[in-house]
């Protein structure tokens, strides 16, 4: 039984009384769930650790010029990560501009404008969506997406934009275009979610306020929830490009994988993530696992990054609510 030494009122000796005895088992509680924790920090500094030991080799002899070639040839022992970080940032960016406003659109409808009946099932749709396997989006969109828009859409956008280098070339259907595509398609139920819960965060007396001033729905809309939740908006769309960023198995089924810069959007191209998931089973050099590694080690730190500060954005949101007004 545990004790605790107590003062007595008049100065006396301490006496002994027993502890609580929940003390024992909230204490224990306690240094387990804390252990636990520290178990997921650890596990996540261990990925760093072995991932910087994998590429100390090409740290060391391409230092900051392996962020900044374009030509990567395992055969000479050449490496520069410049195509992999273009293709990661340019689809996904290209996926965000995408989602983003079909995901605003859903999130307000089914938050502001939704009848009840209706809005539990597309609710459960949009959750089941965000639930499908990547390779399984993956072989979608290589035998169902990409012909469709190599027969259909890229030839008009070419007639009709051809003008701009962007779209210029010759239509192969497996593009970075074509792995935005789908990767607006994997992010949009991600975005949508968080953007819903965003809006029914926004206290339902900035509606009301806008509704007696004489504001019409869209106007309520306007001003009082997406003025609102901004900085959630933002928070959701980072968390959607951190989904993006790291997606292998869809973008590696339909973006060509060729590891060059692409000088149109129906060029094939290569990510961080693809790169690695195709080149990591035939690597048989030190030097050209080294590289992949320090692939492996860009895409984690730029994750991380973009996961955190999304989280920090969208856990700001709920601040004003919780004030002293």
């Amino acid at each position: 039984m545990n004790a605790a030494a107590v003062p007595g009122k008049s100065g006396s000796p301490a006496a002994l009384v027993l502890a609580p005895p929940g003390r024992a088992a909230d204490n224990a509680f306690r240094l387990l769930t804390w252990v636990m924790a520290m178990c997921v920090l650890a596990l996540l500094l261990l990925v760093a650790w072995t991932l910087c030991q994998g590429a100390h080799l090409s740290i060391g002899k391409f230092g900051w010029h392996f962020f900044v070639h374009s030509k990567w040839n395992p055969v000479t022992g050449d490496f520069g990560a410049l195509p992999f970080i273009f293709g990661t940032f340019v689809s996904s960016l290209i996926a965000l501009l995408i989602a983003l406003p079909l995901s605003l659109a859903t999130a307000v409808y089914l938050t502001e404008l939704a009848p009840g009946w209706a809005r539990q099932p597309a609710i459960s749709m949009i959750e089941m969506l965000a639930a499908i396997p990547s390779v399984v989006f993956g072989i979608w969109a290589a035998f169902v997406m990409v012909p469709w828009l190599r027969d259909g859409p890229y030839p008009l956008l070419q007639k009709m934009f051809g003008f701009l280098p962007l779209f210029q070339g010759k239509v192969y259907g497996t593009c970075i275009l074509s792995a935005a595509v789908i990767l607006a398609i994997m992010i949009l139920p991600i975005i949508t979610s968080i953007s819903r819960e965003v809006f029914r965060a926004v206290p339902d007396s900035q509606r009301e306020a806008a509704f007696a001033l004489g504001a019409t729905r869209w106007e309520v809309t306007r001003l009082a929830v997406l003025g609102y939740s901004t900085r959630g908006i933002f928070g959701a769309a980072m968390l959607g490009l951190g989904r993006a960023l790291g997606e292998t198995m869809a973008v590696m089924m339909v973006i060509g994988n060729r590891s060059e810069i692409p000088k149109s959007l129906f060029d094939p191209a290569v990510t961080l993530s693809s790169g690695l998931a195709n080149e990591f089973t035939e690597a048989n050099l030190d030097l050209h696992l080294s590289a992949l590694f320090e692939l492996g080690l860009m895409l984690l730190l730029v994750t991380m990054v973009t996961n955190v500060l999304a989280h920090l954005l969208i856990g700001a949101v709920g601040a004003p609510k919780h004030s002293g007004t």
